[in-house]
């Protein structure tokens, strides 16, 4: 039974690159976007829950973002699981709502992001580095059992090697964008 499977090496690489966008859009350009909440984490009902379970984030201006809290009793736990989230971010509670305006970025702040940036870049390709690794194992494994030629298995190492190389240009681009968009904001 062979093991290589060109199709999973494809889904993994694919998932490496989408973990990595969603990585990127919570951080901060100085505009308001929703995902810059997505990792909050809120402690209600003696439970950790992410903020999205709680209430409703929306972005109602360019540098605003509202949380409209579901429970009225929930309000001062979720300020405090923003303000934990360490976010730069300055709830104001009005009723139900917070409201976190965007303060602007210091050049410092953004050449920090940008760095982060560049970090998780570096994860990603590591992660799909690490899928490659596992299909080339896989190959040779296929071949010491029989399962497939020589000829074949160069042939498949080929094709892990082109879909490594064009997720990897996948992640350069993704990071390279976020860069232009913090440093440029």
């Amino acid at each position: 039974m062979a093991k290589y499977d060109k199709a999973d090496i494809e889904r993994r690489m694919n998932g490496a690159v989408e973990s990595l966008k969603s990585d990127l859009s919570g951080l901060r350009t100085g505009r308001a976007n929703t995902s810059l909440l997505d990792p909050v984490a809120v402690e209600v009902y003696g439970a950790m829950m992410p903020l999205n379970q709680v209430a409703t984030v929306s972005a109602p201006e360019p540098r605003m973002l509202s949380v409209q809290v579901w429970d009225k009793a929930n309000v001062s736990a979720v300020e405090r699981g923003i303000a934990k989230a360490n976010l730069g971010l300055n709830p104001i509670q009005d009723g139900q709502t917070i409201r976190l305006p965007m303060p602007d970025l210091t050049q410092d702040r953004r050449k920090d992001l940008a760095k982060l940036a560049g970090e998780y870049g570096e994860k990603g390709k590591i992660a799909i580095r690490n899928v490659r690794r596992d299909g080339m194992e896989a190959l040779k494994d296929d071949e010491k059992a029989k399962d497939i030629s020589e000829d074949d298995r160069k042939r498949s190492e080929d094709e892990v090697q082109k879909l490594t190389d064009k997720y990897v240009a996948e992640t350069d681009t993704a990071v390279e964008k976020k860069v232009q968009e913090i440093l440029t904001q």
